[in-house]
């Protein structure tokens, strides 16, 4: 059974995941929608290629763990992956990422996003269902600070799915499960290595939860993720994660913090044969904070509708925007090749320095350079930006 041949073929099939699982077929989800491939498949071979991919090293911890998260380059084509044991043995569900520079524009995003980016401190909450594009919608929102702005971002993902290279931002990422060991300990580290702007790349139990909601307390702007399906469910997550006892102090710590929730979807555009991100705005204002702070989350479908004044945009005037849009930009208008993370050090630990980048290259040195061997255990990250920039100048070393 060869992985490559089914990356492939989900890449030309224009699909978002790929599922495998042992006797069965594999699983594609195209536009939303599954379908199955070819012959059922082996449990056998599925253990042997995750065997391979993990390495004898990291097959002890998924034996203990029953489950693996990753993210690699295979055939050219840059995945997530998570590989788990099911009642039929292991299997696989591998997200395809698409190679592009995220930005506001490229994503099709309105752009009045931008403009959250201009806060000096506080939160900014991501919401939407499994396979949205939330990780796409936060890199762009970094990639906008990074194009424009000189200030000091922290990544906490698991795991990387895009690596930035500096333009005029200092950026460091961190790997939970690599770089650091949980995002509880990476957020506690974040607040002693003096940053300007926190991403955490999932809020997933009330203890991230509190302290992602202290550090946008502390003088940072910092932007977290959620699953939910609409703005106020997910403030009403926030605060309902924490015991009774403590969602009225809860509530009015997010209160006081909240900058925006972005809630989006994707809905397919026949006429682009892409999906596009639909989304519900809502930004922070005395009313909405003081609905956070009594917990009247049901009030706050009212306050998006009535606050196209402040910014917010619910689903309807979103949509409707969007079918008004006459310029828009396709994948294929500008591919990126997937471009490797630094080497680790001869210690084992990843390198955490700056990356100069690299000055512009012909056409013959654009091309995608060999891929190693999955076996290997080589990460690769989607570059971000690969053009020459202030840092690359900084950190050139001089010409003899």
């Amino acid at each position: 059974m060869q992985l490559e041949a089914l990356i492939r073929m989900a890449q030309q099939e224009g699909a978002s995941d790929l599922h495998i699982e042992p006797g069965l077929p594999a699983a594609l989800r195209v536009r939303g929608n599954l379908k199955t491939v070819g012959e059922p498949l082996a449990a056998k071979d599925l253990q042997d290629l995750a065997r391979g991919l993990l390495g004898d090293s990291e097959w002890t911890a998924f034996l203990q763990q029953r489950s693996h998260d990753s993210s690699r380059t295979i055939q050219g084509v840059r995945c997530r992956i998570n590989m788990f044991y099911s009642s039929r043995g292991v299997g696989f569900a591998i997200r395809i990422l698409t190679a592009f520079q995220a930005t506001i524009e490229r994503l099709n995003l309105h752009p009045d996003l931008k403009k959250l980016m201009n806060n000096p401190h506080g939160l900014i909450l991501v919401s939407g269902p499994t396979g949205s594009g939330k990780s796409s919608t936060l890199a762009a929102l970094i990639q906008e600070v990074n194009l424009s702005q000189a200030r000091h971002i922290i990544t906490l993902e698991s795991p990387i799915e895009y690596f930035f290279r500096p333009r005029k931002a200092f950026i460091r990422q961190r790997e939970v499960g690599r770089d650091t060991p949980s995002f509880e300990q990476a957020l506690l580290d974040s607040l002693r290595q003096d940053p300007d702007i926190l991403m955490v790349g999932e809020m997933r139990d009330p203890e991230t939860m509190r302290l992602t909601l202290s550090a946008s307390e502390t003088g940072h702007l910092v932007l977290g993720t959620l699953h939910s399906s609409t703005c106020a469910e997910a403030l009403q997550r926030v605060v309902s994660a924490f015991p009774a006892e403590s969602q009225p102090s809860v509530a009015a710590q997010l209160s006081d913090s909240l900058v925006a929730v972005i809630t989006q979807r994707l809905r397919f555009r026949p006429e682009l044969n892409i999906r596009v991100p639909e989304c519900e705005i809502l930004v922070a204002t005395h009313a909405v904070k003081n609905f956070i702070r009594n917990r009247d989350f049901f009030k706050i479908a009212s306050a998006l509708e009535t606050g196209a004044d402040h910014g917010m945009w619910s689903y309807q005037r979103y949509r409707t925007w969007l079918d008004s849009r006459k310029n828009w930009v396709l994948p294929a208008d500008s591919p990126e090749p997937p471009d490797e993370m630094p080497e680790a050090s001869s210690a084992g630990i990843p390198q955490t320095g700056l990356v100069a980048p690299a000055t512009k290259a012909t056409p013959a040195a654009q091309a995608t350079p060999p891929l190693a061997s999955t076996a290997q255990g080589k990460e690769h990250r989607i570059d971000i930006e690969p053009e020459e920039t202030e840092f690359g100048k900084i950190l050139r070393p001089p010409e003899a």
